[in-house]
């Protein structure tokens, strides 16, 4: 027996998982292995490599429904649907740049996994709300399978917002089945330069609570914004994307300007420079050069519009830059190798939120808690639906808390 287990198919993938139980093996689940660097170090002692299930099982343009095997590449599914005009709406980041790896690597199992999603996650929501069906193999080695090929198919529990964000630790997906969207035919973003941290989030939250439809809201402060693509000046920028039909845009734009001046200077990108921006805002550009790669690396889910208040309570050293609205921020320390979890971890309990070491050496991530600490009743809850599925802590065993 190798270290690595490749299947081919489903039924592989639960024969590899009743050998590992009859041989007391601890698997780690992996797609390519683009996040592979998020969470605990591996306490496995195989890799299950499900990059062999890889194929587009079906896709329906006319019905915005796409199934395909969990090993299949994001950027292959996103081809096909640019194809057709249509789109992941969730916008999934890729971590793959910000973890030392390469673009492009990330699978539609991995998205799933990890409920990912990108500055649009403000108006369409994450990889869970667009999740429609699975297929999976538990760590008692028993295919399951949940949801189908439309929205309203849930009747009792909904297992699959249960595997969204589960991190591979209750089951091994082999098939899913996604929402898909239109893609917009045009996009402008509205720019206000100047603005403090507070300001900004202040405005953000007017464009939001306007009836503009605004599809992305980040502020990017002034030590950050050269790293950005599209903006005109590396000055700070507050940033606010409408996307749409051209002839709805156009007005909403200039609404939307309106409404924004009384905070600052107010700028039009138009498309190309739009879609240049939230790209690199998507995948977190500042923090995904060569040079920043040794810097602990946060993530920062707050109340909306509370993202400033974090700013305040870490180190004045830290780089950062919000999206969301203010209700994520990137946070990366200014030391390598030295997450300063404790204050991150207060300022948190201060505000409300929760926070995700995304990058860290292993040996710092076995140290300090990754994700956010359960309190003990959700922490009891976990370790019954762990139970639940994976009695043998067989899959990803604690890759998210210890223990579990």
């Amino acid at each position: 027996m190798t270290d690595t287990l490749k299947p081919r198919d489903a039924k592989e993938v639960e024969d590899a998982i009743r050998w590992a139980l009859d041989h007391d093996k601890a698997l780690e689940v992996v797609g390519q292995g683009s996040k592979r660097a998020i969470g605990r170090p591996s306490q496995t002692d195989l890799t299950l490599d499900l990059s062999g299930l890889s194929a587009v099982t079906l896709y329906e343009p006319a019905e915005l429904v796409l199934s395909a095997r969990a090993g299949t590449p994001l950027c292959e599914i996103e081809m096909l649907l640019d194809r057709n005009n249509q789109e992941l709406a969730f916008e999934p980041i890729d971590y793959g740049p910000l973890l030392g790896g390469e673009a492009g690597q990330g699978t539609i199992g991995g998205a799933i996994a990890t409920n990912l999603s990108g500055p649009r996650r403000i108006k369409a929501g994450a990889a869970r709300d667009h999740f429609l069906g699975f297929r999976a193999v538990t760590g008692r080695g028993d295919t399951i399978k949940s949801g189908g090929r439309v929205v309203k198919n849930v009747t009792g529990y909904d297992l699959s917002k249960l595997m969204a964000g589960s991190w591979g630790t209750l089951a091994a997906l082999t098939d899913v089945t996604i929402k898909v969207l239109p893609k917009a035919e045009t996009e402008a973003t509205v720019l206000i330069t100047g603005l403090d941290d507070a300001t900004a989030c202040a405005a953000m939250a007017a464009a939001l609570g306007s009836p503009h439809d605004v599809s992305g809201a980040a502020h990017l402060p002034d030590h950050l914004a050269s790293w950005f693509d599209g903006l005109p000046r590396p000055e700070a920028a507050t940033v606010l994307r409408l996307e749409g039909f051209a002839e709805s845009v156009e007005p909403r734009k200039e609404r939307l300007a309106a409404l924004m001046k009384p905070f600052g200077p107010v700028a039009l990108l138009d498309e190309p420079d739009s879609r240049a921006l939230w790209r690199s805002i998507r995948a977190v550009k500042p923090f995904a050069g060569a040079g920043t790669q040794g810097r602990p690396l946060w993530r920062i889910s707050v109340p909306p519009a509370q993202g400033h208040r974090l700013a305040e309570r870490i180190t004045p050293a830290a780089q950062m830059f919000y999206d969301w609205g203010g209700g994520l921020v990137w946070v990366a320390m200014p030391f390598e190798h030295e997450p300063d979890a404790g204050s991150i971890r207060r300022a948190v309990a201060e505000i409300g939120g929760h926070a995700t070491l995304v990058r860290a050496p292993a040996s710092v991530r076995a140290a300090v808690e990754v994700f956010q600490p359960e309190a003990p009743a959700l922490a009891a809850l976990s370790r019954r639906v762990k139970e639940s599925f994976d009695p043998k802590r067989l899959l990803n065993p604690g890759r998210m808390w210890a223990g579990v």
